[in-house]
């Protein structure tokens, strides 16, 4: 029998692909069980307008079955099969395929739907084969041919017997090497996995005969060997179902399944899209942190299907960052894929698909917030953190897509708010954003800043979390409302007569304050009075970009940066201590130090800050009280 040789540049890509293009070994099942479904369509497609051909389409099916001791596996369709000169058209030619010619000569009718496009799938059956065969009858021939190939040294072309009309496919596999065990495609369950992960939507039935140990009839413990025809494919894609049509228990257990899950999500997103790329999505949103989220583990991505089969597990660039959390797939006819069908070959296709699934996403989370509330509290208190490093990112690249989705807790409302719920209810003539930050909300209530604030009747917004002021610090203003730190340095609450008559106060103490200012070595920028406070005898205040929270957030990073917030102690003018220190300024200059001391560790611990020299101050404490 001749052995036909490939073309030099057929015989290069040959090697080029069995060695680089596809860089998962087990795809090759992929791409011969799409090239069978393949056949099959052009079948059915044909007997549509002839009646000669008597299958129907529930008689259509993909056979597979393996062979351990002779290392096969065979892959069989009963599709519309080739002649001769389709043999050595379709498999003696690298990237000629008579799938794409099929689509091109029918794209205008409906009810096409051809997965392969390059002709080059079936050769990556050589990366696992030692060698290939073909057996196919096709429809309307009396012959059927066979075509064989140890792979770049040629291929023979002979007629064959074959009864039916299809194909069947033979590879023997190759024996295991240290690098590789291609014996576990031998293996029924890796077989039957590779299949569901990539062909489970394939239309047709893949079918394997399957060895069971079953109880022989009447025996207790008496076993025998049957062998099963089993299904491996579930064919219908749930994701292609109208809206409806799923029942809930159906879109949680397929949830469960494809992204092992055993909580039931949050929400589901269903939908389909027509138009410049036409696709469907299925999309979950978690109801809690997976366990390795924030850690360099964790891939996001959606799985991308084309025409059902699965091409990538997780296409990240599906989703922005700060929508990681979603899981799910897109599954679009559209998609011009590469040789290996393992990536697009134009990436502005996948970006139209991003950016509608990015404005669905936002557009299902709206509506929860706006009528479910309940639900979106329970999802913001889950993934509220990554929506903050969305807008904080990239220099607030996209602070405007999500700042309507945040929530802060509201010292009016006593629950988590929006910044637009905040704005509707501003005061007349309130120009400003008020925020306090701290550990927790309580401690935040406490502090003496906080308090003056609320005396003046201003709603304040409590910031528990690190990253929370750089979030207003990206944003700098809602709706031209400032953001502004309830313990900043520039904060004005008083009216004109107030700022003057604390402005005369502090300028008639100022020999005092900088005795003080020099007790603390640097610590602080200066000493001063204020009206801020109500009760309390002292605060901290913080002036520039650094805030004092902003300092306890930097400095527990692990990456050894020291900030310092430029902050101001200041004295309630109101409070009883402001006349012992005058007096203690007039008397007895040392002890004013000491006092100082004291009030500016008072100040710290207040704003949760650590004391540098607690052994100093307990100790100026036991003096004042024994005095």
């Amino acid at each position: 029998m001749e052995t036909k040789q490939f073309k030099a540049e057929s015989k290069r890509l040959l090697d080029l692909m069995i060695n680089s293009i596809y860089t998962n070994k087990e795809i090759f099942l992929r791409e011969l069980i799409s090239n069978a479904s393949d056949a099959i369509d052009k079948l059915y497609y044909k007997s549509l307008t002839d009646s000669n051909i008597k299958l129907k389409k529930e008689d259509y099916k993909i056979d597979l079955a393996v062979d351990k001791e002779k290392r096969t596996i065979t892959i069989s369709d009963n599709g519309i099969g080739m002649n001769e000169e389709e043999l050595e058209t379709n498999l003696g030619t690298i990237a000629k395929s008579g799938s794409l010619a099929f689509k091109e000569e029918n794209e205008k009718k409906e009810d096409v739907d051809i997965i392969g496009q390059f002709g080059v799938g079936f050769y990556s059956a050589f990366m696992v084969s030692e060698s290939v065969k073909v057996e196919s009858k096709a429809y309307g021939s009396d012959k059927a041919y066979s075509w064989f190939s140890k792979g770049v040294e040629g291929y023979q072309i002979e007629e064959c017997q074959k009864e039916d009309v299809g194909t069947t496919i033979t590879l023997v596999i190759k024996q295991d090497t240290e690098e590789e065990k291609y014996s576990e495609f031998l293996d029924e369950y890796k077989l039957r996995s590779i299949v569901k992960k990539y062909s489970d939507y394939i239309h047709y039935p893949i079918k394997m005969e399957v060895e069971r140990q079953k109880l022989k009839e009447g025996s207790k413990d008496e076993y025998e060997t049957v062998v099963e025809i089993e299904t491996l494919n579930s064919m219908i894609p749930i994701w292609k179902k109208k809206k409806g049509e799923a029942t809930e228990e159906e879109l949680n257990s397929f949830y469960s399944e494809k992204f092992y899950d055993f909580e039931k999500p949050l929400k589901v997103i269903q939908a389909q899209a027509e138009g410049q790329y036409s696709y469907n999505m299925l999309l979950y949103i978690p109801s809690h942190l997976p366990y390795d989220y924030y850690t360099k583990e964790y891939e996001k991505g959606l799985q991308l299907y084309s025409n059902g089969v699965l091409i990538m597990d997780k296409c990240s660039d599906l989703l922005p960052d700060y929508y990681s959390f979603v899981k799910g797939l897109v599954d679009s006819q559209d998609l011009s894929l590469n040789i290996s069908r393992e990536m697009l070959q134009h990436d502005r296709q996948l970006k139209v698909i991003a950016k509608s699934i990015e404005k669905k996403i936002k557009s299902e989370l709206t509506t929860m917030l706006n009528h479910k509330r309940e639900e979106y509290v329970k999802f913001f208190e889950t993934f509220g953190t990554q929506l903050k490093f969305g807008v904080y990112n990239n220099y607030g690249m996209n602070k405007d897509e999500l700042k309507d989705l945040l929530l802060f807790y509201s010292s009016t409302e006593k629950k988590l708010v929006t910044l637009k719920e905040y704005v509707d209810r501003m005061k007349e003539n309130q120009d400003k954003i008020y925020y306090a930050c701290g550990e927790t909300i309580d401690k935040i209530d406490l502090l003496p800043q906080v308090e003056a604030i609320k005396d003046k009747g201003y709603e304040v917004l409590y910031l528990t979390e690190g990253i929370d002021e750089f979030v207003f610090q990206v944003l700098m203003n809602y709706e031209g409302k400032q953001f502004i730190n309830s313990g900043a340095n520039d904060i004005d609450l008083d009216s004109k007569e107030e700022k003057e008559q604390l402005q005369k106060e502090n300028e008639s103490n100022k020999a005092m304050f900088e005795i003080m200012k020099e007790s603390l070595v640097s610590q602080v920028e200066g000493v001063r009075f204020t009206h801020r406070l109500k009760n309390h005898p002292v605060c901290l205040v913080s002036e520039g970009t650094i805030s004092i929270e902003m300092e306890k957030v930097i400095n527990a990073m692990p990456n050894d940066q020291n900030v310092k917030a430029k902050t101001y102690l200041e004295i309630n003018d109101s409070h009883p201590i402001v006349e012992k220190l005058k007096k203690l300024y007039e008397t007895d200059k040392e002890t004013l130090k000491d006092y100082t001391k004291v009030l500016y560790s008072q100040a710290r611990l207040i704003e949760g800050l650590s004391i540098e020299n607690p052994t100093e101050i307990s100790n100026l404490i036991c003096k004042f009280i024994s005095e």
